[in-house]
């Protein structure tokens, strides 16, 4: 059983790799293919019918999947569209399951209102695995941005709403203790999960040992999963939370080798998990249409009504998306103008001076990427929903009225939703002829402005004598009169000059640089993605300029 199970484990890599490199070639997202390949499998009469249990997905995959996107996670803009992304994550969430829970409630007689709110919980988020088709298509930055926020917090409201709607089912209905749940489960997440964020990357400063270092960092979204549901709170919510702290500490806390070793190592994870999870959706097709045929529910009534609450949902989002984000872009300007005219009258002073600068790039960033009517709609079809709809459906008390029906139904508007609105989002985007410049993507000029930037910071250092030792204490003097471009050069393309005291000289210029770039991307001046792509050569160079330091020690 252990060399199956190692041999399907390794066909299931083989069949990932495979599908992602037909899709860069048929220009078809790769966890379509992915789910296709698996339903077609699953049709095959000797493979037997697969049931994944549902923990395998909730607690196995989705902590590091939400952690590692998480850590990539543009913090400046998610916080220039909070409002935004929180409404959807929350309100969003909670009327399309009370709209759905109307309708299960009618469609499913003997099923009830509770459990109809519970189906509809479950359905109502978006997937945060789903957002990596969109990412494909080169949407603008912002629509992106929006779109991943979303799904990275809609989770708890889901889950939270699904847990109290069961237990409704045993209990009477209190609308403060389940206000109350949800505060708790969101605040402790919040909390535990930058809890465990801080100590690791303590922890990991301290380890120096690269392997070791890299397991560590493994252990982070499930050290801040499991205390978190152990006291009621949200474990995914915790992991994201414990993200989003690595992620923002990186810079000042871990190395340059440690930060590219994380980047490839989580990419390799995600590219993995990702994949499996799309795979295993369609695998698990024949089991789910074999239960539902089983307990005597014909596929053409359960595909009624899955097709009537994706209408549903897809209506409700449009309803609550177009409206609020036609309001969103100019009422967060308008505060933020607000600010900047309050704050002028004020003492200015170091900390007032930054803080107005912020806001002015806040508003750059609103004029230079408004949420038009073309944006809304990328917003409101781009809301698909993944393998955490089927694997949440599974949870479903088995006492359930129809419950078979019920994961029936859940898997037919995850996979439905997957398939009409992913294969039918290119056309979306071309027929509205975003523009091409707003595409998502890090901004070539933004990155040659950061570089010139730096390169002027490092000039200036040199010609002040301000470069110095760990230790505070100035280098040699000929060392300050090396022309600038030399040390910018690889070691390699340079003659003579390449003396241990050179290349530690130029290790200070870079962490001079460093410390530029930290205050550049605080600013809000730049996007996340160009501060980023610039540390990632930062760091590279000083990886080159470390290693033949040490091949002249």
């Amino acid at each position: 059983m252990s060399e199956q199970l190692l041999f399907l484990i390794v066909l299931a890599v083989v069949i990932i790799v495979f599908a992602n490199t037909i899709a860069s070639r048929v220009r078809v997202a790769g966890p379509l293919i992915l789910v296709g390949i698996g339903v077609v499998i699953s049709l095959i009469p000797a493979v037997p019918a697969l049931a994944v249990a549902p923990e395998l997905i909730l607690v196995g995959v989705l902590p590091p999947l939400l952690f590692s996107a998480a850590v990539s996670a543009p913090a400046i803009e998610f916080r220039r569209d909070l409002s935004a992304i929180g409404g959807m994550s929350v309100l969003l969430v909670i009327l399309s399951s009370l709209v759905l829970g109307l309708f299960f409630a009618w469609a499913v007689p003997g099923l009830g209102l509770p459990l109809g709110i519970a189906l509809g919980a479950i359905l109502s988020p978006t997937d945060a695995v789903a957002t990596s088709i969109v990412r494909r298509l080169g949407v603008p930055r912002r629509v992106l941005t929006i779109l991943e926020g979303e799904s990275l917090l809609n989770d708890a409201t889901a889950l939270v709403t699904l847990r109290t709607a069961i237990a409704v089912t045993a209990t009477s209905f209190s609308f403060v203790a389940t206000l109350g749940a949800f505060v708790w489960a969101v605040l402790s997440a919040i909390l535990i999960g930058a809890l465990v964020g801080i100590v690791a990357l303590r922890l990991r400063v301290w380890t120096h040992s690269p392997t070791a270092n890299t397991a560590l960092g493994f252990t982070v979204p499930y050290l801040a999963y499991l205390p978190t549901e152990a006291v009621g709170g949200s474990g995914l919510v915790a992991a994201v939370a414990a993200g989003v702290v690595c992620g923002q500490g990186a810079l000042r806390w871990l190395s340059p080798d440690q930060r590219i070793s994380d980047k490839l190592n989580w990419r390799t994870v995600e590219f993995i998990l990702e994949g499996a999870v799309f795979l295993i959706m369609g695998l698990e097709l024949y089991g789910i249409v074999q239960n539902n045929l089983a307990a005597d529910e014909g596929l053409l009534r359960g595909a009624l009504i899955a097709g009537a609450a994706f209408v549903i949902l897809v209506l409700v989002r449009a309803a609550y998306v177009l409206p609020m984000l036609g309001l969103h872009n100019a009422r967060v300007r308008g505060w933020v103008q607000r600010r900047i005219d309050g704050d002028s009258g004020n003492r200015r002073g170091p900390r007032s001076s930054q803080r107005l600068g912020r806001m002015r790039a806040d508003i750059e960033y609103y004029d230079a990427s408004p949420l038009t009517w073309k944006d809304s709609t990328v917003i409101v079809w781009a809301g698909m929903r993944g393998v955490v709809t089927l694997a949440a459906a599974q949870t479903l008390p088995r006492d359930t009225p129809e419950r078979d029906l019920l994961v029936f139904v859940a898997f037919l508007v995850a996979a439905g939703s997957l398939l009409i609105q992913g294969l039918s989002l290119p056309l979306v985007t071309k027929l509205l002829r975003l523009p091409a410049g707003r595409a998502g993507g890090t901004s070539r000029d933004e990155v040659r402005m950061i570089g010139d930037d730096l390169r002027v910071t490092a000039e200036q250092a040199v010609a002040r004598r301000a470069v110095l030792r760990a230790d505070r204490t100035p280098f040699a003097d000929e060392l300050y009169r090396v022309p600038t471009s030399h040390f910018f050069s690889a070691p390699d393309e340079t003659e003579g000059d390449d003396t241990p005291a050179s290349l530690e000289f130029e290790l200070a210029v870079v962490m001079l640089m460093r410390e530029r770039l930290h205050v550049l991307a605080r600013s809000g001046e730049f996007s996340t993605g160009a501060a980023r792509h610039m540390l990632d050569e930062l760091d590279a160079y000083e990886i080159s300029l470390r290693l033949h330091l040490d091949g002249e020690d």
